[in-house]
């Protein structure tokens, strides 16, 4: 058993955009096929660039504030609440429309 914390993590720059921060709660190697588990807190007006993964599926769970997620030229209009699973090698962007913080929840599973 391992327990973490949001209050006990460090936060961590985003490699899409170093003003983006998260908090790791699972780490890549942890859990077979699970690359993380993570809390990122986009600050209004900041963006995870396009890019993609071909080995990974991403699942981003909404916890507060609004924005935008493109996908493949697709743009959805994101709130609290809403989980968007994005599959292997779908271009995907996350930008914070609102005016406070995103933070959103973030899974990556190998596949």
């Amino acid at each position: 058993m391992k327990i973490t914390s949001i209050h006990s993590t460090e936060k961590s720059a985003v490699s899409h955009n170093p003003k983006i921060k998260k908090h790791v709660l699972v780490e890549n190697g942890e859990i077979e096929n699970i690359t993380n588990f993570s809390e990122a807190i986009f600050p209004p007006g900041e963006t995870a660039y396009a890019h993609s993964h071909r080995d990974m599926t991403e699942v981003f769970f909404i916890k507060s504030g609004s924005g935008t997620i493109s996908v493949s030229e697709r743009t959805i209009l994101l709130d609290e609440g809403m989980c968007v699973t994005v599959e292997p090698n779908e271009a995907h962007e996350i930008i914070n429309t609102g005016v406070t913080d995103m933070v959103v929840m973030c899974i990556g599973i190998k596949t």
